[in-house]
């Protein structure tokens, strides 16, 4: 017990004094921050500001020029490549905005795919490979190709590439991006599922400011077999969350979500008063594909 209570006091994902520039041009400066437990943060800015370098930075696709980056304690610049995809592999998963599906593969397989790479035995494979199909709603098309999915299921289908195996940390990099608001909350909902019933600490990285009140502001509740999906009132049941802005590579803002659409700083003010085009649902449903979800009023 005292040695699980000592691991659950180590950040998920921490950077210390992070730097990186490419061609002679800072990307990111003097970056600290610590992701805690259970946490989810919030990491928006304008495009170019540095967001999608600093995800590849989290989960070690890309080295800085200087600082330390510790995953659960471990400094990735100390791992080698072995240790590295094995981190990947069971610790830690990331959802690019770019599709990365394998277009020869099967639903299954595409999922499927880095349990094979780790040689997970087969029957144990499959099984964790059809519960989380079930998760995001394609059990039944497991046997279908990518360009025979939408662009939902294939967005459902790049989840369950990344929560298979229920890994403890998760990035998402515009998970909800280019899809319509219906599908796009389908998607927000499934993140609160993964975030708040299997316990994933998280970083969130969006321009679609809409999604961060809904996220910041609804979690998920088993309740028998279903699980709910509601927004909570109260502060004080808030799940764990901030928001962390980049401006040209820095770390211009750091706060909660209330703080964060109250600040006046003219970094946050520029983002926070463009019109972004998402519209979300506030409807509360035990689940997220009944089909009486409908679009409502925007949350900003």
């Amino acid at each position: 017990m005292a040695m699980e209570t000592e691991t659950n006091s180590i950040p998920a994902i921490e950077f210390r004094d992070v730097s990186l520039s490419f061609d002679e041009k800072q990307v990111l400066t003097d970056i600290n921050f610590k992701l805690e437990r259970g946490e989810m943060i919030f990491i928006t800015g304008a495009s170019g500001s540095g967001k999608s370098v600093l995800m590849k930075l989290a989960i070690a696709l890309e080295r800085p020029d200087s600082g330390q980056i510790l995953i659960e304690g471990r400094d990735v610049a100390q791992l080698d490549e072995t240790e590295l995809l094995e981190l990947r592999g069971n610790r830690i998963g990331i959802v690019f905005q770019e599709d990365s599906l394998f277009t020869g593969l099967t639903v299954y397989d595409n999922v499927a795919y880095r349990l094979d790479e780790h040689n997970v035995p087969e029957d144990e494979a499959r099984q964790a490979v059809m519960e989380v199909l079930q998760f995001v709603g394609l059990e039944q098309d497991a046997e279908k190709l990518p360009w025979e999915l939408s662009g939902g299921m294939r967005r459902r289908l790049e989840l369950a590439r990344a929560l298979v195996g229920w890994r403890s940390i998760m990035l998402f990099d515009e998970p909800a991006s280019g899809l319509d608001p219906l599908t796009a909350i389908h998607i927000l909902d499934l993140i609160v599922r993964a975030r708040d019933i299997h316990g994933i600490s998280s970083i969130y990285v969006t321009k679609k400011l809409d999604e961060i009140p809904y996220l910041a502001t609804h979690r998920a509740r088993q309740t028998g077999e279903d699980v709910v999906i509601e927004e909570v009132t109260s502060k004080h049941e808030f799940p764990p969350s901030r928001v962390i802005v980049l401006d040209e590579g820095r770390i211009v803002f750091t706060g909660s979500v209330a703080e964060f659409e109250a600040s006046s700083l003219p970094e946050v003010t520029r983002l926070t008063h463009a019109e972004n085009g998402t519209v979300l649902s506030d409807y509360v449903t035990s689940d997220p594909w009944d089909k009486r979800r409908r679009p409502h009023d925007r949350l900003l």
